[in-house]
């Protein structure tokens, strides 16, 4: 896949620290295309034997992730393609759920939406200080339906909710991390990144035996979420079909 298009790449190194990379040439945003590949590529990472810890990460350096791609929201026409856009996002959080090696979040920017349930679907998570964050849903006439459980259960009840009713706001990593999202704020991604690499080459050379019973017992009650974000995406999918989320969408992308 071309760089215009986006793309998810996977590596491997000789000790078994596998890095996933996902880019879009907008802000990290994310067609449907890149959610299944990295869905995917998940599943994949946690069923390699060569495998003893997963680095997630965003190309670029200032967005980690703008979450949805506005292009194919406002080209949804039915339920049934709102249905299956938003799942795309449901399928990355349940990947990472289900994944039985831990994952290493590294956000080095802001992430909007979407991008606040992949940083809340990691199991450890790094950022910088320019990692802001925003949950934008209710501007666009929907809410923060699909990653609401992956952030409620990572940053709690009140801090989800200041985030999806403040929706035009940025909170600051310094913030994020307070209320439990990030482990560690950096100064700059060179800081942060010495900092992955020396917890990723812990986790490697630990025994893959107990980090994968601490991973179940971190998402122990989250057993019905396959069930409850398809529940979610069917919210999602019918809301962006009003002339609210049309409206705002357009007036978004005209800017």
């Amino acid at each position: 896949m071309s760089e215009n298009n986006g793309y998810v790449n996977y590596t491997v190194n000789e000790i078994g620290i596998s890095t996933i990379t996902f880019f879009h040439p907008q802000s990290n945003s994310l067609p449907s295309n890149l959610l299944d590949e990295l869905a995917t590529t998940i599943q994949h990472a946690g069923q390699d034997d060569n495998v003893k810890v997963i680095k997630l990460q965003s190309g670029g350096d200032r967005t980690f992730c703008a979450g949805a791609s506005f292009d194919e929201l406002q080209a949804i026409q039915n339920i049934e393609e709102g249905i299956a856009f938003f799942s795309g996002f449901a399928k990355v959080i349940n990947a990472a759920r289900k994944c039985p090696k831990i994952i290493i979040g590294r956000v080095q920017g802001k992430a909007v939406g979407g991008g606040v349930g992949m940083a809340s679907a990691v199991d450890y998570c790094f950022a910088t200080k320019f990692a802001s964050v925003k949950l934008s849903e209710l501007a666009i006439g929907i809410g923060p339906f699909v990653v609401g459980p992956a952030v409620e259960r990572k940053m709690g009840l009140s801090a989800m909710s200041t985030l999806a009713i403040n929706a035009t706001e940025w909170f600051s990593a310094d913030w994020a991390q307070e209320k439990g999202l990030y482990s560690s704020v950096s100064e700059n991604t060179e800081e942060m990144d010495a900092k992955v690499d020396i917890l990723c080459e812990k986790i490697a050379t630990s025994h893959d035996k107990a980090t994968k019973e601490l991973k179940k017992i971190f998402w122990e009650g989250t057993e019905h979420w396959d069930d409850l974000l398809s529940e979610r995406a069917k919210i999602s999918g019918e809301l962006i079909l009003s002339n609210f989320s049309k409206e705002a969408i357009a007036k978004i992308k005209g800017k």
